[in-house]
């Protein structure tokens, strides 16, 4: 029987660029170029600003974990939070229902408005039915072509 290493620490990425990783040294060098970008074509104030926050995210996207994750997933999470549908299973609302004005009934549409009761089935009923029904059946159908 042949005894198998496996793998352990395969959450782990490799460092390739010095001590980062390629996800890290991509965040960075995008901030790099945003932040020379910025400095050539705008004026010192906004490039200064655009570099900051250019900065400031590459920063803590290749190096900042909130509770164990990095923060791109914590990115992730609050942007389809905020995009995605919200199901709601009660929502206050403190608007007062507005008030109709009362119409004109004619009689149709008072016996419309009426709750319409079931006749009642009393056993006796109940019995003419079913007699009714056998009677019906043992009458051949004259539309029924005979054996």
């Amino acid at each position: 029987m042949m005894e198998y290493q496996v793998p352990q620490f395969i959450e782990v990425e490799n460092k390739i660029v010095g001590p980062l990783t390629l996800s890290q040294f991509i965040y960075l060098a995008g901030a790099a170029g945003i932040s020379v970008v910025s400095f050539l074509y705008l004026p010192l104030i906004a490039a200064i600003i655009i570099s900051a926050a250019a900065v400031g995210l590459a920063v803590a996207l290749s190096f900042y974990k909130m509770n164990g994750k990095p923060f791109i997933e914590i990115l992730e999470a609050g942007f389809g939070y905020y995009t995605g549908a919200r199901f709601f299973l009660w929502r206050h609302e403190d608007a007062p229902a507005p008030k109709k004005q009362p119409q004109r009934k004619t009689p149709a549409m008072a016996a419309a408005e009426e709750p319409r009761r079931a006749p009642a089935l009393t056993r006796g009923r109940l019995s003419e039915l079913a007699w009714s029904l056998d009677v019906q059946n043992a009458i051949p159908d004259s539309r029924t072509p005979s054996p």
